[in-house]
């Protein structure tokens, strides 16, 4: 009774005014006091592990998105060894992964959602992955929410789909049809050397944005589709492992590659906890 519930306050909720206003909320730094509480009390309900942070120090931290997007100590996330190994781009569960059916891409409990949809509606851009791989990764808000290079790549495409902000969490998933095809996400298109990569960053209620190192932060709200393109000049390459993004507050990323670029590591299974930098699938 309790998940349809929160289910069912998610419809009627106005997701996108309660988002604007926590991302005003955890930008502010007008109250350094309340900014010290409100961080103390998330560390000790989610149980955020403050020893693995650059600064260990919640006070240290100018405003809550600061916080939040913490960076950590120096190696303390490894890369797995190997060319030809894919590495977890984030923090988090995995949610689901395997093969992307014709356009279905599976969501929880026999539910799926359109891979056309999720990346923008362009066939250009959706044929490549059509039968493909997928991996989805839920960041919970105790995560480390940076977001990293799975492999070597160089952007080709940004694409950034205004939708909803349901909740990503697991009871979420299972209950609201469409879920990450419906809410509001920024999708990136790199060329790599086993063939294009999706990697979309997917919004969720309470997120008050989704932010790249090439675009700056990408603010909710938007009612059309915007596409960019990286030519030339304006190309921007990233090594396996370099930050690409960070969620200020927390939310989901989905990988998608071609059919037989990846094949996903047998440990890697729905409801597993990952940690960026760990070998997650091995290359073509």
């Amino acid at each position: 009774m309790f998940d349809k519930l929160f289910v069912l306050s998610q419809y009627i909720t106005p997701q996108l005014g309660v988002s604007n206003l926590a991302g005003r909320l955890a930008d502010s730094d007008s109250s350094p006091a309340l900014k010290n509480r409100v961080i103390k009390w998330f560390i000790g309900r989610y149980g955020v592990d403050m020893s693995e942070a650059a600064e260990t120090d919640p006070e240290a931290y100018p405003t809550f998105n600061a916080f939040f997007t913490r960076a950590l100590k120096p190696g303390i996330r490894p890369l797995a060894d190997g060319e030809k190994t894919l590495v977890s781009p984030v923090d988090g569960a995995i949610s689901q992964l395997g093969q992307v059916t014709g356009d279905r891409v599976f969501q929880a409990k026999g539910r799926s959602f359109s891979l056309g949809e999720l990346l923008g509606g362009e066939e250009a851009t959706t044929a490549p992955f059509t039968s493909g791989e997928f991996s989805t990764i839920y960041l919970s808000p105790k995560d480390y929410h940076r977001i990293h290079m799975p492999m070597a790549g160089t952007l080709r495409q940004m694409i950034h789909v205004p939708g909803k902000l349901f909740s990503v969490n697991p009871v979420t998933a299972e209950n609201v049809p469409n879920l990450f095809a419906r809410n509001e996400r920024v999708v990136c298109i790199f060329d790599t050397d086993s063939g294009p990569m999706a990697m979309v960053l997917v919004g969720a209620m309470i997120v008050g944005s989704v932010e790249t190192r090439w675009a700056g932060v990408v603010v909710p709200g938007s009612r059309q589709v915007t596409s960019t393109r990286y030519e030339g000049e304006q190309a921007i390459s990233f090594e396996k492992g370099e930050e690409m993004g960070r969620f200020r507050l927390g939310s989901t990323v989905i990988m998608v590659m071609p059919k037989g670029a990846v094949t996903w590591n047998s440990d890697q299974v729905a409801g597993k906890t990952v940690r960026m930098g760990e070998a997650f699938g091995a290359l073509a």
